[in-house]
């Protein structure tokens, strides 16, 4: 039994948790307005990723089976339902390039569309196939690539009837896997304890040990082929070179605890958004030298996975349980 003591200091050492978690989220100065509004959304359903065939015209998928679709840039969903005479899917990832798209989940599913996703196909993947799919990326006309949760990466140029392995091992179980817009790919190991990059012409992983004593939460690029680094905490580095591991100082603008922070997206090669747990949302628009925090989304009742920007005024966070946060840009 927990006597009153005992239960005085657990109470003393959570108020004193607290307290240091607002004071450091405090440091960072507020932002005087926040671009970022909620979309209601008819379902429940994590979303896992968006894409969008032009500025109005979008996609999202999710957990539960869910694809939904958007003609006004966003502001409303309606949910597209698939006879799939299987079992419900998690889709992972989708990808337009022009009218013709690309969605990929677990268990093991591939759908293509030539057509703007009025109609979608199911191609069939082999029993074989290492892992599941959990990104596929549209690279032109009948042409993607596809990556597994362990690492194999694939690519078709005849709509999918035909793959070729781009790898010849795959990477070992994933945290998370990011390509950048030249063709690279970065991902993180499921502890994440090490990382390993992939450009196009190898055929194989390079992997590199993380360099901090924190595990690494997830790695991406901006635009420029930068890359970044999430550390646990609440740690941010940056890389200017992929061929080097010549990282930034370890970062931590406000100090995380429990989940920490998740994802980085850019709105322009200078600002980008930093998205966590607990609605944790942060803002840099000089490249990461200074930080603001979007206290708006913190009443938020979800954690924040992934910043999403398709141009500078097309963007979206996505979180769990239906959350969906749409950029309106500011006058």
């Amino acid at each position: 039994m927990i006597s009153s003591f005992q239960k005085f200091v657990r109470f003393a050492l959570v108020t004193l948790a607290v307290l240091a978690f607002c004071t450091a989220c405090s440091a960072l100065p507020s932002l005087e307005s926040s671009p970022w509004v909620p979309v209601a959304l008819e379902t429940d359903a994590t979303i896992q990723d968006l894409s969008f065939i032009d500025h109005n015209h979008g996609w999202l998928v999710g957990n539960h089976s869910t694809l939904m679709e958007t003609q006004d840039g966003g502001q409303t969903w309606s949910l597209r339902t698939l006879e799939t005479d299987g079992p419900e899917y998690r889709f992972n990832a989708i990808s337009f390039s022009g009218n013709e798209g690309w969605a990929v989940g677990e268990p093991s599913i591939l759908l293509h569309t030539e057509d703007g996703g009025q109609n979608w196909n199911r191609i069939s993947l082999s029993s074989r196939l290492p892992g599941n799919p959990v990104k596929v990326v549209a690279v032109g006309p009948q042409s993607a690539e596809m990556v597994t949760d362990v690492g194999a990466i694939y690519s078709t140029q005849d709509a999918g009837q035909n793959w070729t392995a781009l790898v010849k091992e795959a990477f070992g179980v994933t945290r998370n896997v990011n390509r950048s817009v030249d063709g690279q790919y970065v991902a993180v190991s499921s502890r994440g304890s090490f990382y390993s990059i992939w450009r196009p012409g190898q055929d194989s992983w390079e992997p590199h040990n993380r360099n901090s004593s924190k595990r690494v939460q997830n790695m991406g690029f901006a635009p420029d082929g930068k890359m970044w680094m999430l550390n646990r905490g609440g740690l941010i580095q940056f890389l200017d070179n992929s061929t080097s591991d010549d990282w930034s100082n370890p970062e931590n603008p406000a100090p995380a605890s429990g989940i920490g922070l998740l994802d980085i997206g850019y709105r322009t090669p200078n600002e980008l958004w930093v998205s966590g747990g607990s609605g944790r949302l942060l803002c840099s628009k000089d490249g990461g030298e200074s930080w603001s925090v979007d206290p708006s989304v913190e009443n938020v009742p979800s954690n924040l996975y992934r910043v999403l920007f398709f141009d500078q005024d097309l963007g979206f966070i996505t979180g769990q349980d239906g959350t969906l946060l749409r950029y309106v840009e500011q006058a």
